[in-house]
């Protein structure tokens, strides 16, 4: 049997292209040594770049948590979604609220959850996975 995996860094984006527009998710799970452990890339459909942003993080937490990891630091460019997470703004679009509140659920899985915000150029494989999420999506729509 497999140690466990103490802690994990999760980078994350959403793609939209246009707002709402084609979307994907993307995520890639990190060990401490740099390991990747697991990566998503989602097409979401036709929806706004603020669920795309937040679906990537579920998809990492997701992930995280079958991999069962104990501590987690999960990373975005999104500032809205980790100040939204950080308690530091509210929710205030509805259709956001429950969004929030599954990556709250899933925060309890974890002795530790600390958010980043990170700059767009240190996110580039997050952003990469987001995309072909997206192109993914339009490929099985014939665009």
């Amino acid at each position: 049997m497999s140690a466990p995996i103490e802690r994990v860094v999760i980078n994350c984006d959403g793609a939209a292209r246009g707002n709402p527009g084609p979307a994907g998710a993307g995520a890639v799970v990190v060990a401490e040594d740099g390991t990747v452990l697991a990566e998503v890339a989602e097409g979401l459909g036709e929806t706004t770049n603020n669920v795309a942003e937040y679906t990537a993080a579920i998809r990492g937490l997701e992930a995280a948590e079958r991999l069962g990891a104990r501590r987690v630091l999960l990373r975005s460019d999104s500032l809205l979604m980790i100040n939204q997470l950080t308690g530091r703004f509210r929710v205030k679009t509805a259709h956001l609220r429950p969004l929030h509140d599954r990556v709250r659920e899933l925060v309890r899985a974890f002795d530790r959850v600390d958010f980043e915000h990170v700059r767009r150029e240190r996110n580039v494989e997050a952003d990469r996975l987001a995309n072909q999420g997206v192109d993914d999506w339009l490929a099985t729509r014939g665009r």
